[in-house]
């Protein structure tokens, strides 16, 4: 591979509609920023997935190239604290989104996106920790942060066989937490399971709409669908309960009432890892390494995809067929 010449999954608008293409582009076609990263490994999100379909209005800028996430190492930079050959990881800052992103064998970044790869966590690791991991380490701060220990109750994990729901369960059970998940789909209850939940709710009641208040059953909550899942969520926590909220797989209303806030004491912590300043990106990354059991990536990722591959598993991930994470080695059939 050249550095002058190099393939890249590049989204174009034409005639309203998204065209999702690998090409080969030159150095001169990447972005004007500060430093130029080598990328070793992408993945695929929801929010690439919705982007690289054309499913939602993820993309601000066209052409873009798309992916969220990128891990790779430093081939040149301005800034002296980014050093050639130095591993790095990048995840949000609206990279995949308004910014060209990590589905390319080279990009140019803000140096201030990157943030150094902790020891003991390849760049193929970051990856299928990925902005999925990381946003599933927000969510267990936050829970510790508010007061949320193991001996509180059950934390309750809705979309728990997806990027954000399988690092959580992960994470919670290494730390001595009872995890029940919410899957929608019996059938991945076995994979789940190897991750660490004790239990699974699931049930045709999270398709109707909650009463203001249900029978109380969770100490704490991550939520990654939103809609009428988050509404029940809110109405079946325990006085003084705590949920994370991360996520719009369902949707992004919330159809509920003021009554778990004022009643019941309820807190709703919203979770953003788009724009979450350097310094706590650095402590979540080394959280990440301490807490997640490493071991377990490998049964998290579902699979490895080349470039060529990304956009059926884009499609896969909106049809429900995954579980897990979706790694992408940039480099693969080049």
């Amino acid at each position: 591979m050249s550095i002058e010449r190099f393939r890249a999954m590049v989204l174009r608008e034409e005639e309203g509609k998204t065209r999702a293409a690998v090409e080969q582009l030159g150095r001169d076609a990447l972005p004007a920023e500060d430093t130029l990263v080598k990328v070793e490994y992408s993945t695929v999100n929801f929010k690439d997935a919705l982007a690289v379909t054309g499913r939602g209005k993820i993309v601000r800028s066209w052409p873009l190239v798309p992916g969220i996430d990128l891990a790779g190492e430093v081939v040149e930079s301005s800034n002296p604290a980014l050093r050639p050959g130095m591993k790095v990881v990048l995840t949000g800052w609206s990279v995949g989104e308004k910014y060209w992103g990590g589905y390319s064998q080279y990009q140019r970044v803000k140096s201030e996106w990157l943030v150094p790869l902790p020891d003991g966590l390849s760049t193929r690791q970051a990856m299928m920790v990925g902005t999925a991991g990381f946003t599933a380490m927000l969510c267990v701060n936050a829970l510790e942060e508010a007061g949320v220990t193991p001996e509180r109750g059950t934390v309750l994990v809705t979309g728990a066989a997806g990027g954000v729901g399988s690092v959580a369960t992960a994470i919670l059970h290494k730390l001595g937490y009872t995890v029940t998940a919410l899957t929608g789909n019996p059938a991945k209850h076995d994979y789940v399971k190897k991750l660490g939940a004790a239990d699974f709710a699931d049930g045709p009641q999270w398709a109707e709409a909650a009463r203001p208040l249900e029978g109380q059953r969770w100490a704490a909550a991550i939520d990654t669908v939103g809609s009428k899942v988050l509404a029940r969520v809110l109405a079946e926590m325990h006085y003084g309960g705590v949920v994370a909220a991360c996520g719009l797989a369902g949707g992004a209303d919330l159809p509920t009432t003021v009554m778990p806030f004022i009643l019941r004491n309820v807190s709703l912590l919203g979770m953003d890892s788009v724009m979450q300043p350097t310094a706590n990106r650095i402590g979540i990354w080394s959280r990440v390494v301490d807490d997640l059991p490493l071991e377990k990536l490998e049964g998290i990722t579902a699979r490895t995809v080349s470039l060529d591959e990304v956009a059926q598993a884009c499609a896969d991930m909106l049809d429900g067929k995954l579980q897990g994470r979706v790694l992408v080695d940039v480099n693969a059939g080049a």
